[in-house]
This record gives structure tokens, C-alpha cells and sequence, in this order.
């Protein structure tokens, strides 16, 4: 193990060592007439970036929070110039960066802060257009997940609201250095045609983690602390499981407990 995977371990990085593998993942990014400019999230000794670099539509940037990635990438891809970006992704300003430009994200992700990555995308889901990114497996499965499966969640619910995910491939642990102790797999997200719910968006996430926090329960007993109005006792939601609702399912519901507090 080489100075910078070792130094990398402890921050939840495997460093993907599949040349095809790495190519197939910049090949997913597949909406390009919707953004020129693509961040790597990451990036660590670059086996993403250098084919980002090749294909010549995007407009690479690149950001890792450790020195030592820095240095290995500013050496080795001196091209970028000032493209590469030491600091956090979580605590990155999207609109100063890009100046509200779209772009795409894509990275080997570090497998400890994959869904915050996520997450914050979220927060800037009309700015990114498309993700393409690698994750532990079980992670990706419930980003993925539809309604009526144990992997089926919060994280489904939230992000499959505003983007279409398709689950694209699992990878094995064979061929990352270090190997992780469980599989990996890459998916897409595609940001979708909705831009505000139909629905008091706050309360709808609410409803949702209070539906999946008990989720063995009905969404009777889940979401008790919500008042709802006698005309809406026996409505079916209420007989199902949160796993059992889609998205718009959790709109209906919302409006529901939205029209019964007014």
C-alpha cells in the first residue's frame, strides 16, 4: 500500500484500480447537453479524472479534502490548473464556484459521508442536473429502491422526488486498494421535470422520516402525532407502511395533515 492510499484509508476512501470500470463510470454521465461543467468529488490518485480530462465537452473540476490527494493531483494533472480544490465538498458554495451554472457530479465517494453528498446535492438540485457516483452497494440499493421493498426509506423518498435514479452496476472489492469489506455499485441520478411539490415541502419531509422511523409499524401508529381530520381516519395510507407509499402517496398524505391543521 503506496504512501497516499494509506493516507487516504482512514477517511473512507477506496481507490478504485479498474481501469474499465473507471471508464464506465464517466460514460454514465449521459445528459451533457444539460451542463458542460463536471466536479469530481474524491478524486484521489485519478483514475476518474483522467478520462473526464479526455472527453473534451467538460469542463473538469476536481475536489478532495486531503493534502496529500492535492498534491499527488496538482503534479500529475498539471492541465487543470486551477481547477483543483482543496477543501470540503460538503461545505463547497455551488453558485461561487460555478457562478449558477449546471453542472454534473460524479465520484468514487467516500463510502462515510456518500448520502450527505447526496443530500446537499439535494440542496442544489436545480444547479445539478445529473450524478453519476459510486457507493457501498447496500447504500445505492436504498437510493434506488421503489416503493414496496425492505430497502425502501427516507433516502429513496427525498431524492427520488426531485431525481430519477437508475441503479447502473455493482462492482466487487476486488478491485479497489484497499479492498472494503462490502461491494460497491454505481448509480445515476437524473434530475426530474418537478420543481416544487405539490405539497408543503417541509412537512413532507416530516411525515416521511416520522413514516420510516417506525416503519414497522401502519402509518396510523407512525404518524400519530400528526392531527388528522375525522374525514381521514379510515383512509387506506393510514392501514399501510411507509414502505408501502410513493412519492406521490407522501404528497396526498402531507396535504392531508397540511388541510387538518389549518
Amino acid at each position: 500500500m503506496n504512501d497516499l492510499v494509506r493516507a487516504k484509508k482512514h477517511l473512507g476512501q477506496h481507490f478504485l484500480k479498474d481501469e474499465t470500470i473507471a471508464l464506465d463510470i464517466v460514460k454514465s454521465l449521459k445528459h451533457t447537453s444539460l451542463y458542460k461543467k463536471v466536479l469530481e468529488v474524491g478524486p484521489g490518485m485519478g483514475v476518474l479524472t483522467k478520462y473526464l480530462i479526455a472527453e473534451t465537452a467538460y469542463d473538469t473540476h476536481i475536489i478532495d479534502i486531503d493534502r496529500e490527494s492535492i498534491a499527488f493531483l496538482k503534479k500529475n494533472f498539471p492541465s487543470l490548473e486551477n481547477k483543483i480544490i482543496e477543501g470540503d465538498f460538503l461545505e463547497l458554495d455551488f453558485n461561487n464556484l460555478f457562478n449558477n451554472e449546471p453542472f454534473a457530479v460524479i465520484g468514487n465517494f467516500p463510502y462515510n459521508i456518500s448520502t450527505e453528498i447526496l443530500f446537499k446535492v439535494l440542496d442544489h438540485k436545480n444547479q445539478v442536473p445529473e450524478v453519476v457516483g459510486m457507493f457501498q452497494k447496500e447504500v445505492a440499493e436504498r437510493i434506488a429502491s421503489k416503493p414496496r421493498n425492505k430497502t425502501y426509506g427516507i433516502t429513496s423518498v427525498l431524492l427520488q422526488a426531485f431525481y430519477d435514479i437508475e441503479y447502473l452496476f455493482t462492482v466487487h472489492e476486488n478491485v479497489f486498494n484497499p479492498p472494503p469489506r462490502v461491494k460497491s455499485a454505481v448509480i445515476r441520478l437524473t434530475r426530474n421535470t418537478v420543481q416544487k411539490l405539490d405539497c408543503n415541502e417541509k412537512l413532507f419531509k416530516q411525515v416521511v422520516k416520522a413514516g420510516f422511523n417506525q416503519r414497522r409499524k401502519t402509518l396510523r401508529n407512525s404518524i400519530k402525532a400528526f392531527k388528522l381530520k375525522s374525514e381521514f381516519i379510515d383512509h387506506k395510507y393510514l392501514t399501510q407502511r411507509a414502505e408501502e407509499l410513493s412519492v406521490a402517496d407522501f404528497v396526498a398524505l402531507t396535504n392531508m395533515i397540511d388541510s387538518s391543521n389549518v
